[in-house]
């Protein structure tokens, strides 16, 4: 609509670092945080797994619309990740560690 704006959602500060530690893991990342409606931030794919990632800050709370995502998605279970590590856990992607399904 003539008029309007669509007020561009704040990223977590850890973001970006997660993005690129998945990057450098092999994975295609597509960073969808700006869509909303409780869509997870970041889809995910390696290995033939696609996998959806929500970045919160530690400590950070899921939204009630992400909350609702989640509970009704009927893919892989979103994962919500606070570090590097924890993306790269829930993508399989650290050594002597199983599939994330």
């Amino acid at each position: 609509m003539p008029g309007q704006f669509h007020r561009r959602k704040r990223r977590d500060s850890n973001h970006k670092a997660i993005v690129e530690a998945l990057r450098a893991a092999g994975a295609s990342v597509v960073d969808v945080s700006q869509v909303g409606q409780g869509l997870p931030d970041l889809i995910v794919g390696r290995g033939g797994i696609t996998r959806l990632l929500e970045v919160k800050e530690p400590g950070g709370r899921l939204k009630p619309d992400q909350i609702a995502f989640i509970a009704t998605w009927r893919g892989l279970e979103p994962r919500v990740v606070t570090t590097a590590e924890e993306a790269l856990r829930a993508i399989g992607a650290l050594p002597d560690q199983p599939p994330p399904y």
